[in-house]
């Protein structure tokens, strides 16, 4: 059986791959020539040809830095950012007597701050290089000599070198396959990691190295390789295999790439010839593009507008500074006495205004730098790391099947989670399951199959059937059935018609069997035995192929063994009603391709007989029918829309004889065309298959199903419900992709398509015709007629607010994205609610796996992650960057104001290390626990009011009005306690000796009131307390005070004005105490009168769903319903929005009786 010989299968025709001595022609005429010039000497690769050569080695870095570069290059990083450059500047005219503070008290805290980012970015980095090093130290077998292989590590290896990869095992670098497990050299290949590609590529070995099957067979092999120079195009190689005196062509069809899995293979050898850095996968990996989200973009815009205030102020007080001190000594008298200008230095000397002027511009441009908050940058990154460890460990998106987790790869665009407009998604293993089950076959004409698919559940109900009562029975039976029979993977059929043998009983048992012998054939399956059950199982590139080989099994017709010339199968044997073995020779296999669109396989069978059996899209198979071959026709073309209708996918099979001459001359003219090594090869032998695929006889149709996965109807519902539109890309007929889109409630009755189809009678009638540029010009100009019309259907719809569908095939997508095109068709693509894309080709799908920032397991977590997690991390930014502009406007002005009243001396009226410490540690921890922990409602609101959403699409909390709102704050606050402290204190005896206040009394009481209200502000903006939220808002109030008193009771030296100012005079005196207390209150009531008042008459979204939560709305429906249909508009999808529709079309047509 299969399972003993599974090493021993042979496949010497099965492939149209160049098995013969092949020609060179086209482009394998350059090698040796530029861009062809490498040389691989394999199994040789210490000769002393190889060491001249010189290629690198396949050790792989992916980090930023190593530790030579760590330090230059991640301070080149730092200070790129205006800002840092900014504050590098003004640390370094600290140590200049411009300076207002010391240089120690103002480069500590951008020592602190880079040195925190440059951490982030070490930690990040150590992560990228342990991924490296497991890399680079996974093993795998390589020729040691002697025909001995040993386990080497990945890092090792060299061009030229033997490695033996086998099953589930990645390839360690590029290599060329000599042989593998079976005899006539073929392997499976999982691309996912390279293209996204979840059906398996078959490779095959050239017929030379086939028979290297042992370790032993590479004692003495060699062989050279002369290929391309090593480049990024993963789907082209150019190289010839020198062995002996002979030369063979190499195609990509030898090729394995690093990334990609050996699967349903044992092992195989291959030659090395591009490692580490030259490998495909490694020249496609370009650094990665800098990210950044439009909060932060937006951010920068704001830094570097606080830039060019905090200039135009520096140049206003200069000014003011300047005509005061020139009018200091006029004619011999001095205006302000008490300075002396007479003796003074060059920074206030009247007779050289100018100079000082400018002098005290600089010192401004360093005393004004608070206003630009120092910290930002690296809080926000702490913030985002944050916010992605929760978005990891959330349990409602853990996969439990597949124990996995969401994995956020990235933290920089966390909060652009929350602004998501469109979802691009492909339909096969990311709204369905990608585990395909026969359900149906239509065989000479009559419908077999009793399962009920989801899409028909829809479609029952759009199409107002009836039959929903005769669907709930058979969907009863057909469990019953599958209770008494055990459950089969890839076989959810049911019919009592054709099982157990009951088909010899059908009038049409002749086409039965022909059918059924055909799914047992057709196909590239291999079969393997379970040694301890014995029971078959098969190994297929696709999913579809191996439900049609266990439906054929299990309908009695079991393919269990494949040679080198032959198929073998039992089935049921219809004159003598037992089990039988049949053996069919196997001479051709035609392949399937995106563009044939079918494959064919061409046996003899027993009694001598030539078949070509065929299987393949609709849209090629009916035209290749015999006028005697259409008996079944129209019946089955109508048992396809009924199961295109079911969401279903759909293969015709049909079959023909040929006779002995025919087969002659065809394979001649194969295998002339598969022996081509040239661009047009494959064009070669679609055109000689063209000629034998023709005159065939219709057997019938099959049905598979790929389940959606558990969720998705309801994702999308909520989805669309935000607001979010979704645009599909399957590979399906038209048909299939309309209902799938039904069933998951992309589409709705009564919601208007506009479809934008390729395959209309005219531009059917001109590819017969042949002339390739007038089918491309007339496909444009149609494209593009198709286009306006929807622009014009879409206008009117707009009008009338009904929502839209756009659907469109892969080849109009093709016109449709050329430069002269894209732009009306995304203006037309925007406007609709739904798109759905079908027949789209494997590119056009193409995804960025490798390249992803967040990855969930399964479709339905997407709902979560966006709209809970979205929302809240764009909120948390949102809140955090403006309440940090909020606070250090607050505080900078503070700064100003004395400025002014100082007649802009460049004097600060704090100390020194208040400034220093304002922005790092006062208040700094209480702006992070908000970026981590806040939340405006809960999830589960946020999943039951799913507009709430529109808030971040629509970037509701960081539009220019609440920046403005919230910078306007800050000056308000600044002027309230600047110019309550000066008039409560000017004039005011503060000590008990009568002393009135002096600068660093003033100083230390301002801070305390900018502390007390920038904290407060922080409690009142909150929504969600955590103890952690207390402790920082609190704890910083209270870590002031205890900084003022032991800052204070260290020697005066260090810390000047602020020398016992806490102890001696600012506690004991009661109107310290009570002007903090008036300065907080004054300060938070007009934000408090204007949150009131917004909230009360004109709430946001996430305000109405709070009273909800907190004003006891919760227990009003009406009030609770009011909210919720806010969610619903006219110009969504999802069953939601049907159901409304439906019911308003209901309560419409009862208004016109």
């Amino acid at each position: 059986m299969a399972g003993g010989r599974r090493k021993k299968q042979h496949f010497n025709r099965i492939h149209a791959f160049s098995c013969g001595k092949a020609s060179f022609k086209g482009e394998h005429s350059l090698i040796g020539g530029p861009g062809f010039s490498r040389v691989v000497y394999c199994n040789d690769p210490e000769c002393f040809e190889a060491g001249l050569l010189n290629y690198g080695g396949n050790y792989v870095r992916s980090t930023k830095y190593t530790l030579a570069t760590f330090f230059p290059k991640s301070l080149f990083e730092q200070f790129r950012r205006v800002a840092n450059f900014y504050f590098l500047i003004c640390a370094i005219l600290s140590f200049t007597p411009l300076s207002p503070y010391s240089a120690v008290s103002n480069v500590l805290p951008l020592v602190v701050v880079i040195g925190a980012t440059m951490g982030k970015e070490a930690v990040e980095d150590w992560r990228r290089k342990k991924q490296d090093i497991e890399v680079n130290n996974r093993k795998v077998k390589m020729h040691q000599g002697d025909g001995v292989f040993e386990h080497t590590k990945w890092r090792d290896l060299k061009v030229g070198d033997i490695v033996k990869v086998e099953k589930d095992e990645f390839f360690p670098a590029d290599l060329i396959l000599l042989s593998s497990s079976y005899e006539e050299a073929i392997c499976y290949v999982e691309t996912t990691n390279l293209d996204g590609e979840t059906n398996l590529k078959l490779k095959q070995a050239l017929e030379a190295t086939s028979n290297l099957l042992e370790d032993s067979s590479f004692q003495n092999f060699k062989a050279v390789i002369r290929c391309e120079d090593p480049n990024a195009n993963l789907y082209s190689f150019v190289g010839s295999l020198e062995l002996g005196e002979e030369q063979y062509p190499l195609s990509p069809q030898q090729l394995l790439l690093r990334g990609s899995k050996l699967r349903n293979t044992d092992y195989i050898f291959g030659a090395v010839i591009f490692t580490g850095h030259d490998t495909k996968v490694i020249q496609n990996s370009t650094a990665p593009p800098s990210k950044r989200s439009k909060i932060e973009k937006r951010m920068d815009k704001i830094v570097y507008f606080l830039f060019a205030f905090l200039v135009v102020l520096s140049i206003i007080g200069s000014i003011f500074f300047g005509i005061a001190t020139r009018e200091d000594l006029e004619n011999g008298r001095m205006t302000r006495w008490y300075l002396r200008p007479d003796e003074t230095t060059i920074y206030y000397n009247p007779k050289r205004a100018t100079v000082a002027a400018i002098l005290q511009f600089l010192t401004a441009i360093m005393l004004y730098s608070y206003l630009i908050p120092i910290s930002l940058y690296v809080s926000i990154e702490i913030v985002k790391v944050l916010q992605s460890v929760f978005i990891n460990q959330d349990l409602h998106m853990y996969y439990e099947e597949a124990d996995k987790p969401a994995r956020a790869r990235t933290s920089n665009l966390n909060e652009e989670l929350g602004q998501v407009d469109t979802i691009l998604s492909d339909k096969t293993g990311t709204l369905t399951c990608n585990s395909m089950e026969f359900i149906k076959c239509s065989v000479a004409g009559t419908s077999y199959g009793h399962g009920i698919t989801e899409v028909e559940r829809v479609l029952a109900w759009r199409k107002g059937s009836p039959l929903a009562q005769e669907m709930t029975e058979v969907e009863g039976q057909v469990e019953e059935f599958k209770e008494e029979k055990p459950s089969v993977k890839g076989f959810n059929f049911v019919d009592e018609r054709i099982m157990n043998g009951t088909w010899l009983n059908e009038p049409r048992a002749d086409v039965i069997q022909k059918f059924l012998r055909l799914l047992a054939i057709c196909h590239t399956a291999i079969p393997e035995v379970d040694e301890e059950t014995g029971r078959i199982s098969y190994e297929a590139e696709s999913p579809d192929e191996a439900a049609f080989v266990v439906a054929a099994r299990e309908l009695g017709f079991e393919f269990y063994e494949r040679t080198q010339t032959s198929i073998s199968f039992y089935e049921l044997d219809p004159v003598f009603g037992k089990k039988v073995e049949r053996s069919y020779k196997l001479l051709n296999i035609l392949e399937f391709s995106s563009s044939r669109k079918r494959m064919s396989v061409i046996v003899r069978n027993e009694e001598g007989k030539l078949l070509l059996l065929c299987k393949g899209a609709d849209s090629v198979m009916f035209e290749r029918l015999a006028k005697n071959g259409r008996e079944f026709a129209e019946q089955t073309k109508q048992h396809i829309d009924e199961y295109a209708d079911a969401g279903l996918r759909t293969l015709v099979l049909a079959y023909r004889e040929i006779d002995d001459e025919e087969y002659v001359e065809f394979n001649e003219q194969f295998t002339e065309a598969k022996n081509v090594v040239s661009a047009d090869r494959e064009e070669m032998i679609e055109e000689v298959a063209e000629k034998i695929e023709r005159d065939l006889i219709l057997l019938g149709a099959t049905a598979v199903e790929d389940k959606l996965q558990n969720g998705v109807p309801e994702c999308i519902d909520k989805l669309a419900q935000a607001g979010i539109k979704l645009w599909v890309l399957t590979g399906d007929k038209m048909e299939t992709a309309i209902n799938i889109g039904f069933a998951c409630s992309l589409l709705r009755q009564g919601m208007k398509q506009i479809v934008i189809n390729s395959e209309t009678p005219e531009n059917k009638a001109l590819e017969k015709a042949g002339d390739k540029s007038a089918v491309a010009a007339a496909l444009k100009a149609s494209v593009l007629r198709q286009i306006a019309e929807g622009k014009q259907l879409l206008t009117s719809s707009n009008e009338n607010s009904e929502a839209l569908a756009l659907i469109v095939d892969g080849k109009s997508l093709t016109y449709a994205l050329e430069d002269d095109v894209k732009e009306i068709f995304l203006e037309l693509a925007i406007g609709c609610a739904s798109v759905i894309c079908c027949r789209s080709s494997p590119k056009q799908k193409a995804l960025a796996v490798m390249s992803s920032d967040i990855a969930i397991a399964q479709f339905r977590f997407l709902e979560r992650l966006l709209l809970v997690h979205g929302h809240w991390c764009y909120r948390r930014i949102s809140s955090m960057i403006c309440y940090f502009f909020y606070k250090n406007i607050a505080f900078g002005f503070t700064i100003f104001f004395y400025e002014i009243y100082a007649s802009f001396s460049g004097q600060a009226v704090y100390n020194d290390w208040f400034l220093s410490l304002y922005n790092v540690f006062f208040t700094s921890l209480p702006v992070i626990a908000l970026g981590v922990f806040d939340q405006d409602v809960s999830s589960l609101l946020c999943l039951k009011f799913p507009l709430l959403y529109q808030e971040g699409v629509q970037n509701v909390l960081f539009s220019w009005r609440r920046i403005i709102a919230w910078a306007f704050n800050g000056v308000l606050s600044a002027t309230i306690i600047f110019f309550f402290c000066i008039q409560a204190m000017h004039h005011q005896a503060f000590r008990k000796g009568g002393e009135v206040v002096g600068l660093e009394i003033l100083g230390a009481t301002m801070y305390t009131c900018v502390v007390w209200v920038v904290n407060c502000q922080m409690a009142l903006s909150i929504t969600y307390f955590t103890y952690i939220q207390h402790l920082f808002i609190w704890g910083g109030i209270i870590s002031w005070y205890i900084f003022l008193m032991a800052y204070g009771a260290l020697n005066p030296d260090i810390s000047t004005t602020a020398y016992q100012v806490f102890i001696e005079a600012c506690a004991p005196a009661g109107s310290y105490w009570l002007l903090t207390l008036l300065v907080l209150i004054s300060s938070l009531l007009p934000y408090f009168a204007y949150s009131a008042i917004q909230m009360r008459f004109f709430p946001f979204y996430h305000q109405m769903i709070q009273w909800i939560r907190s004003d006891g709305q919760s227990d009003d429906p009406e009030y609770c319903h009011m909210v919720r249909q806010r969610s619903l508009r006219p110009t969504t999808v999802g069953y939601t929005a049907r159901f409304e529709a439906k019911s308003k079309s209901t309560k419409e047509r009862a208004g016109d009786h």
